[in-house]
């Protein structure tokens, strides 16, 4: 069973939708018990980085959360859900954010004569093998939705990266902490396949 957390943060029943689609059953929940039960935990979402780590305080998840990663549970951080997982970001000084993976989110720069926020298709450069992407080619496009990028502290997490002006961090790795920017259930047979390998890492936890 795969837990998909529930904060209120949008892209959910996408997300679900896609791993029925791949044949695996998955629950929407924010309960402890079943999030720390499951084989694999999604932490999907669209939205203010501020509001959401809010949310995700008032629910009482960000200990969970935190448990899902020192029990080894493999666990996948998806747009704003990456973000969420490094210390803090541009779009609300202040909010710390869950702090598994270290590194700023930046908003992309104004004066690159680029709309902000991203949104399309955007191709992948692989940084370093990463398990998420067995079986796809570099240079697989990908769909974004983001006025906001990583920028990771340390490189050797950093799987895939993409060009927006700037050269930002796509997909990271780090023991069973997996996240990506782009939308892989948005992603067509390219972000099915992304899913499927780690529904396949979920089974061999």
């Amino acid at each position: 069973m795969i837990a998909i957390i529930d904060y209120d943060a949008g892209n959910i029943k996408s997300v679900e939708k896609a791993i029925n689609y791949l044949g695996s059953e998955c629950t929407i929940t924010r309960d402890k018990d079943a999030i720390l039960n499951a084989d694999g935990v999604i932490l999907p979402g669209v939205g203010s980085f501020g509001d959401a780590m809010g949310k995700l305080e008032n629910y009482g998840l960000v200990p969970v959360i935190k448990e899902v990663a020192n029990r080894g549970i493999p666990f996948i951080g998806i747009c704003l859900g990456l973000q969420l997982l490094f210390d803090e970001s541009e779009e609300s000084p202040g909010v710390k954010g869950l702090s598994l993976l270290r590194g700023k989110i930046k908003r992309f720069p104004a004066d690159a004569g680029l709309k902000v926020p991203q949104i399309g298709w955007n191709s992948l450069k692989y940084d370093n093998p990463g398990r998420l992407f067995e079986g796809i080619s570099e240079g697989a496009y990908v769909y974004f939705v983001h006025s906001y990028y990583l920028e990771a502290e340390d490189k050797d997490i950093v799987k895939a990266s993409s060009q927006y002006g700037v050269n930002f961090h796509a997909s990271v790795e780090s023991g069973n902490i997996f996240a990506c920017q782009f939308h892989p259930e948005k992603s067509s047979d390219v972000g099915l396949k992304i899913l499927s390998n780690f529904l396949k890492i979920c089974e061999k936890k």
